[in-house]
């Protein structure tokens, strides 16, 4: 198999093909790499690129499989991880100049789980400072293009994740969702993300962004995204925030449809400005569920009208934490995220608190609503991809740090906890990728999963690969 074959070959299908030596967990890495080496300089994915570690674990792992002992499920696959999560040996440095360099001293659980599998990990992949912003530019790294359009946003703070699937730099990609970083990547890139419920995979070093932020897959194929949450989820003592249960049989009940489920299509959410192509495109796709057995229907979601103000709120306020970064740095920072901190500067605690309140009723609002739902389709994105050095399209109405007005369709399901993912439903005129959200119930990470399966039976995507050559 040539290089790019390789690269693109599903991991689902390659974890096999290594398990009957069809190909080695060397002869992958090496092919994966070699794309990397070739591509990556139009793409600029990586934070790190470990390749000498990977080329180690492969030799490692490919000892492992010929010894013939027990292997792991993911043995010889290649993996990223986002560089917001710690690896204890590479360099986490959260797309700032603050931690330039800076080392850990421990593996984040995802990480552990990962290698234990089997998972030959490649490097870390970019992210904005912090994690703050939807677009895809750091003053660390620079711009991360999407893969589709040079110069062009690949999208919020995993968007090196999200561009690495795309590209073909590795099967399966950590990355991680505080307010949409999962599935705005995901749509801008063309390829799927789920933010699962939250408590499933853990996240540690816990934030303490009020418990908003999920870790969770982004692949070419949903078969790879469940494969992924298999091995990452369950619960862990470091994360006390994760769910007691461990995760479903995600991969082996994928197939099971969705006839008879009742879904509701939301285009706006009843205040998100939309772009008309991609209103176009996602509505498109939202109709196609009828195809698959499940009831589709326009439903009201009132519970949505208090987000804008409680997100513009709480983004602000949790970027405080980033404060004391700014005596040192703030002259290398990104000018948004120093706007954003002090935005929320005068805050005072019985305000946060009087916000928390609202918080609360507005996520017993939507669950209540979601009792008479199995799932809720919307737009991921507002938008499709623009140029990176923007914080928001040009004929927006421009902000010095809120560039929420364009992503409204993403946090509330981070402010909620639940499973949401961003599916690709198509292009624009101009070739970008759109992708259709799809929201379940709490905890219904397989109906989701389900959900996006079977759309993606009907109107693959994972062929479809960008013009980097």
């Amino acid at each position: 198999m040539d290089d790019d074959t390789l690269a693109f070959t599903p991991a689902v299908d390659l974890a096999e093909m290594v398990r009957r030596k069809e190909v080695s967990p060397v002869e992958v890495t090496a092919a994966v790499l070699r794309r990397i080496e070739r591509l990556n300089p139009r793409v600029n994915a990586f934070a790190h690129l470990a390749a000498d570690r990977a080329m180690a674990a492969a030799r490692r792992a490919e000892a492992a499989l010929m010894r013939g002992g027990p292997i792991g499920r993911l043995l010889g696959v290649p993996a990223t991880i986002k560089d917001l999560v710690i690896t204890k040996d590479m360099p986490t440095q959260m797309g700032s100049h603050a931690f330039a360099g800076h080392q850990p001293s421990e593996d984040s659980p995802v990480v552990s789980r990962l290698e234990e599998a089997g998972a030959i990990l490649l490097g870390t992949t970019t992210t904005s400072a912090f994690g703050w912003t939807g677009v895809s530019h750091s003053p660390l790294t620079g711009i991360t293009h999407s893969p589709w359009k040079h110069g062009y946003n690949a999208g919020a703070s995993s968007a090196g994740a999200g561009a690495a699937a795309a590209a073909g730099f590795g099967q399966l990609h950590q990355g991680s969702d505080g307010a949409g970083s999962i599935r705005m990547p995901s749509h801008f890139c063309g390829v799927f993300g789920l933010k699962p419920s939250f408590g499933r995979v853990p996240y540690y070093p816990v934030g303490s962004g009020d418990y908003t932020s999920h870790i969770g897959p982004m692949t070419r194929t949903v078969a790879d995204a469940a494969l992924m949450l298999e091995v990452m989820a369950g619960p862990h003592p470091l994360d006390h925030t994760t769910s007691e249960a461990g995760p479903a049989d995600y991969l082996r009940r994928l197939d099971e449809g969705i006839r008879g489920k009742r879904i509701a299509w939301s285009p706006d959410l009843g205040h998100a400005r939309v772009d008309p192509e991609v209103a176009r495109l996602v509505a498109t796709a939202a109709a196609r569920f009828t195809e698959l057995g499940a009831t589709v229907e326009e439903a009201e979601t009132p519970w949505a009208a208090e987000g804008p103000e409680m997100i513009r709120f709480f983004w602000a306020a949790h970027m405080t934490r980033y404060e004391p970064h700014l005596a040192r740095w703030e002259a290398r920072m990104d000018p948004g995220l120093v706007a954003c901190i002090e935005a929320a500067q005068d805050y005072r605690v019985s305000e946060y608190q009087a916000m928390r309140d609202r918080k609360m009723a507005y996520i017993a609002a939507m669950q209540r609503w979601f009792e008479d739902w199995d799932l809720l389709l919307t737009p991921a994105v507002s938008v499709a991809a623009f140029p990176a050095e923007r914080l928001m399209p040009e004929d927006w109405p421009q902000h010095d740090w809120d560039w929420l007005c364009w992503a409204e369709f993403s946090y509330p399901f981070n402010l909620s906890w639940n499973p949401a993912a961003s599916v690709p439903c198509g292009f624009t005129a101009a070739g970008l990728p759109v992708g259709l959200q799809i929201v379940g119930r709490r905890f219904d990470d397989l109906g989701v999963l389900q959900a996006a399966a079977a759309f993606e039976a009907i109107a693959p995507w994972a062929g479809k690969r960008p013009p980097l050559e």
